[in-house]
């Protein structure tokens, strides 16, 4: 009897230690790895999620797997809030949300959101790449986050089905589809449109069915939605130049060890730049698929584009304001 317990005892013995050496994954037996949830909202085929897949190899080739990175695109997680609080809680690490988003957690990041805010891209880039961008990381840092970077969303610009637009007098009682941000609706308010909030998962059938005339985005976003079947004109105003923060969990980031920690940080930074390039790039190409496939797109020259800042200058006037004139300063220096 006794031996029968023995070989009892010993056989759970062997099972306990198999499941206890088998939970690692890994040929060691007793290595961590760390996962790395990365959600966002854009299509596959847009320069974010390509230029994801990159760092993804590369934090998990340089790490030497210790850092495992799943990506969700598509809002297979949800919408931009949902995917700020999910980083907030730390059920996922990383997202990648429109700046228009996290106004939420401070609303002078809405100056993001201010048309004709930069004379270009470029002028951008050095902005959120320096101390604008740095502002902004002080304003989100009592939520819990940390931003490692800023990847472009391209220059938002305006279609429509009713006219082409070269004025602001076109847009006068068009139904414009707007974020649920208080600068854009005052935006086209003031621009003498009527902004009509809308999910952009319902923008679609929107435009399809008249809800609304119009909308804005950047050309690579409208071609990857296939609005091009739905709306008739294009004018690209670059009214605003769009970024989406790498929005991270601080607790998260901190608990990685110095050497992983300067490797994510490093991998963001080159995502960014890869990111950046490819978008500007793509949105060339994709001005002529749009054309291709039945849009008519127009140009503001510069007499008509200052038409517009002119009549968007009471905002300027209200968010300074609001949120002083040093933001605004800090902004407008970049454009030198």
């Amino acid at each position: 009897m006794k031996k029968v317990i023995v070989a009892l005892l010993s056989l759970v013995m062997v099972f306990a230690m198999t499941a206890c050496g088998g939970g690692g994954g890994s040929d060691s037996g007793g290595d961590q790895v760390t996962v790395l949830k990365i959600g966002h909202v854009e299509a596959e085929d847009r320069s974010v999620h390509k230029a994801l897949l990159n760092m993804k190899d590369k934090i998990e080739e340089q790490t030497d797997g210790r850092i495992s990175v799943e990506i969700y695109p598509n809002a297979e997680l949800g919408g931009d809030e949902e995917l700020c609080e999910q980083v907030a809680q730390g059920t996922i690490q990383m997202a990648l949300p429109s700046t228009s988003v996290i106004t939420a957690y401070d609303e002078k990041i809405g100056i993001l959101d201010m048309p004709y805010l930069f004379k270009d891209a470029q002028a951008a880039f050095d902005a959120l790449d320096g101390e604008l961008g740095d502002q902004i990381d002080e304003w989100i840092a009592d939520s819990g986050f940390v931003s490692l970077g800023y990847i472009y969303n391209g220059p938002r610009s305006t279609t429509n089905n009713l006219r082409p637009i070269y004025t602001p007098d076109d847009l006068a009682g068009m139904k414009m589809r707007v974020m649920n941000s208080p600068v854009f609706i005052t935006m086209y308010e003031t621009l003498g449109a009527n902004p009509t909030p809308m999910s952009f998962s319902e923008l679609y059938t929107g435009l399809q069915q008249n809800v609304v005339d119009g909308q804005e985005n950047p050309p690579t976003l409208i071609y990857a939605s296939k609005f091009q079947e739905v709306q008739k004109y294009l004018t690209m105003d670059a009214h605003v130049h769009n970024f989406l923060p790498i929005l991270t969990n601080k607790a998260w980031l901190d608990s990685l060890s110095d050497e992983d920690r300067a490797i994510v940080e490093k991998c963001c930074e080159e995502f960014v730049t890869e990111q950046r390039e490819t978008e500007l790039k793509d949105n060339e190409d994709i001005v002529k698929k749009l054309e291709d496939e039945g849009m008519e797109v127009n140009y503001l020259t510069e007499d008509q584009q200052k038409a517009f800042v002119e009549k968007v200058q009471p905002m300027y006037d209200k968010y300074k304001a609001e949120w002083g004139e040093e933001i605004f300063d800090l902004a407008e220096s970049y454009n030198k």
